[in-house]
């Protein structure tokens, strides 16, 4: 039973009770919250002031945009594996950041988002910014529920955690009524959640070793959330000794070392033929982690539904993703930690089949990843060749969406855990706020964020955010003067009818200089190298714009050849 004492009763000044606000950041200490992100609002004032008091142990980072800010959220927990924190006010604030909460739902990264809310004897009356939560976020979060007793907050926190981390990670979202949050009362704390993850059995491991014993052609696919160092240690070491070719789902490619052996590439979109040929003809498809989603499936084309005719054993955090679209030979629910760990400790397989199959989907993948020369005097494919050069293997790489991330996601090659942060939900806009995120987690690595034109101004604002915390992330922006994934699909459906897909942009550099950054512009390659120099030198956030033709949207086809193509086609049928 709590003692629960409205603002302004005589006991309200009682020292041995709390606000709602609080308690809630009372809660975030004890759950081990080292960084939140914000856009404050007045809905949540209380919270506010007890993230003063707690300055020392939480540091706030406030955000120029509610989507910026979960999207640094949804960053923090895709890097840490720590639920990220976000506090945005009701309604618009509420509205912006769902962007955030969608993309840590399909990323599947652990993330809370904490919204304000009208006082509790204002509900149902369309207040001022009023929305039901509940309703709003649906199928967008993991759990979503409105605090009304300042004295549940211990609970309705604790198991926020817990949701955000268990089974398959993902958002919470928890409103807060800004009466609640004044309200003081008398509760005990919770303690600090605690991880729980379901492990393969004996018998299991067992079938997928006699099952992997009896193939001709497997490949391993890697991809989802709830990774880390260790099992991505593990799970390197069990392909080293079964000699597995080995593939990484849609934005996943930092799972696997792109330069080991027994990498065969990424399973995403554009994927490489012989790649997506290999997946359709293996014998025996181990997936771990990955959802086998419309991206890394080719539009659910590789493996048919709902029964693969590949002996397919499927590893899976969340048993309700296990037979939710296909039919496992071998189901297992598993977190990636317990797997890896299990499958390390299999007996290799020294008769195998294989072997030969795993060079050449390497060999592949290298020739694959070689760029290519295109039109113009840029050549990205150059630009990429000296970045591969130069970065240091633990530099850490962003990007949001459009047609510009091929020429990272194609030929940088990962080599380490953890350097790739990009929206598997295709989200614009992510690359400038991950970035920042990724710069205050681990502020003695490289990053570098890759942004198109269009990409870069849905929240290029946060670029002042890094300014003002004195973050000295490389922001790069291909700035081709169009919505360039759109225009290629445009072209390619309705070839020569341009609608809604160009751009006239800001100076760049004038803009970033404005913003007390450094800026650099780029026309050809041979400028590239040391504007990158000079940023990476400058002691502050820098923007590098390279100005490219429309002409390149892919480093296969120019604009022209995909337009004529299109059109040929359609005078044949």
């Amino acid at each position: 039973m709590s003692l629960l004492v409205n603002k302004g009763h005589p006991m309200a000044e009682s020292s041995n009770l709390r606000t709602g606000g609080q308690v809630l950041i009372d809660a975030l200490k004890i759950h081990g919250v080292d960084t939140a992100f914000c856009v404050p609002g007045e809905s949540y004032l209380a919270a506010l002031d007890a993230l003063h008091d707690a300055r020392d142990q939480i540091k706030l980072i406030i955000c120029r945009q509610e989507g910026g800010a979960a999207y640094m959220a949804e960053a923090y927990g895709k890097m840490t594996g720590r639920p990220g924190i976000c506090f945005v006010t009701r309604g618009p604030g509420a509205t912006n950041a769902s962007v955030g909460v969608h993309t840590a739902f399909q990323d599947s990264s652990p993330m809370i988002l904490f919204i304000g809310q009208v006082a509790r004897d204002q509900v149902e009356r369309e207040a001022f910014q009023e929305i039901d939560f509940r309703r709003m976020y649906g199928q967008m979060a993991k759990w979503v529920a409105e605090i009304d007793d300042a004295a549940r907050i211990p609970e309705y926190v604790s198991q926020a955690f817990h949701r955000a981390v268990n089974g398959r990670p993902g958002p919470v979202v928890l409103a807060l009524p800004e009466d609640m949050l004044t309200d003081r009362v008398g509760i005990a704390d919770a303690g600090r959640y605690k991880p729980v993850r379901p492990a393969p059995s004996a018998a299991q491991m067992q079938d997928l070793r006699d099952r992997l014993a009896k193939a001709k052609r497997p490949l391993m696919i890697l991809g989802g959330g709830g990774w880390a160092a260790e099992a991505v240690a593990d799970i390197r070491v069990f392909a080293e000794a079964m000699n597995l070719p080995t593939g990484c789902s849609f934005r996943c490619q930092d799972l696997f070392d792109n330069l080991h052996a027994n990498y065969a590439g990424d399973v995403g979109i554009g994927i490489n033929p012989k790649l997506a040929a290999r997946v359709k003809h293996a014998d025996l498809l181990l997936v771990v982690g990955a959802r086998m989603g419309e991206m890394t499936s080719s539009g659910y084309t590789l493996l048919d539904i709902p029964v693969p005719q590949q002996t397919l054993i499927h590893v899976h955090a969340s048993a309700e993703e296990l037979g939710r679209v296909y039919q496992a030979a071998l189901p297992i629910n598993a977190g990636m930690a317990e797997f890896a760990a299990m499958a390390k400790a299999l007996a290799p397989i020294t008769q195998r089949a294989w072997d030969a199959e795993t060079k050449a989907a390497h060999s592949e993948y290298l020739e694959w990843s070689t760029p290519p020369q295109v039109e113009g005097p840029v050549q990205m494919g150059e630009i990429m060749s000296w970045l591969e050069s130069r970065l240091p293997e633990d530099a850490i790489m962003t990007n949001g969406a459009g047609n510009y991330a091929t020429w990272l996601h194609r030929f940088h090659r990962h080599r380490r855990f953890r350097t790739q942060l990009a929206p598997t939900n295709g989200s614009m806009g992510y690359g400038v706020p991950s970035a920042v995120a990724a710069k205050l987690i681990a502020p003695g690595r490289m990053v570098v964020s890759f942004n198109g034109d269009g990409c870069y101004m849905m929240n290029g604002q946060e670029l002042a955010t890094a300014v003002q915390y004195a973050l000295p992330v490389v922001f790069v922006i291909v700035n081709n003067g169009t919505y360039g994934t759109i225009r290629m699909h445009q072209e390619r459906t309705y070839p020569g009818r341009v609608s809604g897909t160009d751009l006239v942009n800001p100076d760049f550099v004038a803009l970033a200089k404005a913003y007390g950054a450094h800026g650099e512009l780029v026309e050809k390659t041979a400028d590239f190298a040391p504007a990158f120099e000079r940023c990476a030198k400058a002691g502050k956030p820098a923007v590098i714009e390279i100005r490219l033709s429309a002409e390149v949207l892919t480093p296969r086809q120019t604009l022209s050849q995909i337009r004529a193509a299109a059109l040929a086609a359609q005078a044949k049928s």
